[in-house]
Parts: structure tokens; sequence; C-alpha cells
């Protein structure tokens, strides 16, 4: 396989089954140098599967994946050195201090950051001599990211970085985030969080099933919805009935889903679809019980593909 100028990470055609289950049915990704890359999907997607393979933790089936140039089986400890790996959850030894604890892995390699400055850089400085396990949930975490910092990675893996923690502790995550794409480390995020991906990432790969159903940039993934805004209603069981056929013709409605006793319409214009919505309602004497709107996300993106929502189980 020709790997083109400045990629990071190709895989092509990975596979990997467990029993009957086949985990990796046929994925192929190319991400660049320096790039935030986002991999999405539910859980029993496949993504957690195909970063572990990426990560050198799991052997695929078949199929190929090059990582900054070199491959598991032939490049292990160059690729150990030049990687770095946030796990969803870290157990680190509760006893010893953050400094002691970024020490330890500092010493798994021939060359990184100093000590000193990783800990600043994910902002325990004031925390530098407190034992793990007085730390919080957002600490803990950013201590996992120092330990996988230290070692100056060209290519960052974090899984569900930020799953857990409070509004702030997220928030500090994703400056982190972005201060490490600044600095033109190449960063492969998994999430559930669709506003972290739209905010942190370059663009994304929606997975379902073991394969990829879209990729692209965000903003061109939510605009190949055709819609701008998602209209909710719900509707009072006293009133007449309205069907999904009824609202798809609604001018600007471009699709229509049910979701359980609500209904989800997108739309390319609020100005034109809602009066519209609302004179249907009034002719077909139909009571309103709440109206919603906002803007398309990511989210929608996957409903519209898969029919569920990202965070289903």
């Amino acid at each position: 396989m020709t790997i083109p100028q400045g990629t990071a990470l190709a895989i092509r055609g990975l596979r990997k089954s467990y029993g009957d289950v086949r985990a990796v049915e046929s994925i192929d990704l190319t991400v660049a140098r320096g790039e935030c890359f986002g991999l999405l999907g539910p859980n029993g997607a496949g993504k957690t599967t195909t970063i572990e393979i990426c990560e050198g933790l799991v052997e695929a089936d078949g199929g190929d994946v090059e990582i900054l140039g070199m491959r598991w089986g032939t490049n292990e400890r160059e690729l150990r050195e030049r990687l770095g790996i946030a796990l969803q959850e870290t157990q680190l030894a509760e006893k010893l201090t953050v400094r002691e604890t970024v020490t330890l892995f500092r010493s798994f390699y021939g060359s990184g950051r100093p000590v000193a400055d990783v800990i600043r850089m994910v902002q325990l400085d004031e925390k530098a001599a407190s034992r793990v396990g007085a730390l919080s949930g957002g600490q803990k975490q950013r201590l996992a990211l120092a330990c996988a910092l230290v070692g100056d990675p060209q290519l960052l893996f974090l899984d569900e970085p930020t799953t857990g923690l409070d509004p702030q502790s997220r928030r500090q995550l994703w400056d982190l985030i972005e201060r490490l794409q600044d600095e033109g480390r190449t960063v492969m995020l998994t999430t559930h969080y669709m506003d972290e991906a739209e905010r942190l990432c370059n663009r994304v790969a929606i997975v379902d099933h073991g394969r990829v159903i879209a990729l692209d940039t965000p903003r061109a993934l939510i605009a190949s919805l055709g819609a701008e805004h998602v209209v909710t209603i719900k509707l009072e069981p006293s009133g007449s009935a309205i069907e999904p056929d009824d609202l798809r013709a609604v001018d600007g409605v471009t699709s229509v889903r049910r979701d359980g006793e609500a209904f989800e319409l997108t739309a390319k214009e609020l100005k034109r679809t809602v009066p519209a919505l609302l004179g249907l309602l009034e002719r077909r004497s139909a009571r309103l019980a709440e109206l919603q709107s906002r803007s398309a996300t990511l989210e929608d993106v996957f409903v519209s593909l898969t029919g569920r929502h990202l965070r289903d189980e």
C-alpha cells in the first residue's frame, strides 16, 4: 500500500471477529499528520476494536494498518516511543503522587518532555505533590493525559477522554487538546459527545456495524442532511391524529422521524416550516403540547443514517 505524504495513520480493509461476532467488517481510513480525527459510533459499532488494533493491543484478522510509516510486528519499539494512549479509564497507583506517577511513565521512554513541563501543561502544578487517590475525576483524567504526553508522542489516541467529567473539567481537557493540535500533533479521538467532536475534530468518521458509513468534516456532514434545523413536536392525545406523511408535506421539511410520542422534523428554514406546521395542526384540530427547535448536529446525521442515536446501547 502506498501511503500519501503527510499521512499519520492509514487503515485499509481492516477486519476483526470474536467468534461469530464481526466487530470490524471492513474499515478504510486515512488520518493526516496534524489532524484531530474523530471516530464516532454507538457501543458495539467497532470503533474501540479499531482503535485497539491501531494501538497494538489487538491483532487484526485481516487488512493493513500503517502508523507513522510503520507497522506493528516489525516496528513495535519505534511505535511505542512515538505513540501516546489515554484510555477512558486509567488505573494508576493511588499512593503515588502526581509527580511520581508522571516520572514513572517518563522512565518508559528514551526521550520525552520534562516532567514538570507536562504537569504544568495539564494544569496540575498545585497537585504535583498530592497522591493520586486524593484527586478528583477530572484531575485523574488530566493526569492520565499527562502520562500519555510525557513521551512527547507524534500521535495520540484518546478514548472517550471526557466521559463522566463535569462541564468545567471537560472544557479544560478541550483546551488542552486544542493546544496539542496547535503544536501539530495528530489526535485520534473517540467520543460520544457531539459538541466535543464538532469543536475539536477536523474530520469525523461515523462507524456502525463494523463499517464506516460517513466520513467528512463535521460541517459537511451536517450539511449533507439538506437541513439546518431540527423541529421536535409533541401532540396532546385528545386532539386529532397526525401521521408522518402529513408532516413530510409541510413546507421546508426534508425528513420526519417518530421518536416515541414525539416527531422530529428536519427543516431548511424555520421561518417557512414553523408557520406551515402550525397551520397544518390548526386545520387538522391537532393540539400542540410541545414544540422545540435547534440547529442540526452530528447526532442528527447519525440518526438519519441509522435510525438510532449515538448513545444507544
